[in-house]
Parts: C-alpha cells; structure tokens; sequence
C-alpha cells in the first residue's frame, strides 16, 4: 500500500523557519518525483515544489525561501521553508507524481494527509 505522512507544521512567527519532512512507503521512492503542495483556507490547491531525477523545481512566490531536498535513503522528501510569511498559512501535503504537468493536480496518484503551517504574528 502507498503511504505518504507528512509532518513538521507548526504555528510560527513571520520571518521564522519550518521544516517539513514527508516519509513514503509502500512503493519504490527513488524512481518517482515528488511534489509539496498546500492549500490556504477557502483556496484550492497550489503547487509548491518538486524534486526528481536531480532536477528541482519552485513556485514563483517560494523562490529563494523554500529548498526541497529528499533522502532516497529514507524515503523521505523535505520542504526547508524559511523567512515565512503569513501568507504562507497553509496545509501543506506531498504527493507521488506520475507524469505530466507539476502543477496539474490529475499528475498524482497519492497524497500525503497534510500538516498545519500557520505563519502570525
């Protein structure tokens, strides 16, 4: 069975860091790219970041604050988030990625249950 858990969210102060960490199991970790994705209250969806195959990709409003990273070792990819904002509240998850575009939600099979991010002063 496919099992994606993600973790690490947390309330935190603006300016402050996260990390999240997303462990998989179930199928071979190593050969799937990965995606985080969060969803802010009343929003859908939004794609964050992917990793795979050596290539990593952002979100433009993450560039420069957010790194993906994984550990293939432990099947696990992480989502290192720093100087956040409040509009950086979310719920984020990770999810197995099967081909096609990143940002379309039908490239995924599996998603992971999500943890709370809530960035307020």
């Amino acid at each position: 069975e496919v099992q994606l858990r993600a973790s690490g969210g947390g309330l935190v102060q603006p300016g402050d860091s996260l990390r999240l960490s997303c462990v998989a199991s179930g199928f071979r970790f190593g050969s799937y790219d990965m995606s985080w994705f969060r969803q802010a209250p009343g929003k859908g969806p939004e794609w964050v970041s992917a990793s795979g195959g050596g290539r990593i990709y952002y979100e433009d409003s993450v560039k420069g604050r957010f790194t993906i990273s994984r550990d293939n070792a432990k099947n696990t990819v992480y989502l290192q988030m720093d100087s956040l904002k409040p509009e950086d509240t979310a719920v984020y998850s990770c999810a197995r990625f099967t081909g096609g575009r990143y940002k379309d939600l039908r490239s995924y099979d599996a998603w992971g249950q999500g943890t709370q991010v809530t960035v307020s002063s």
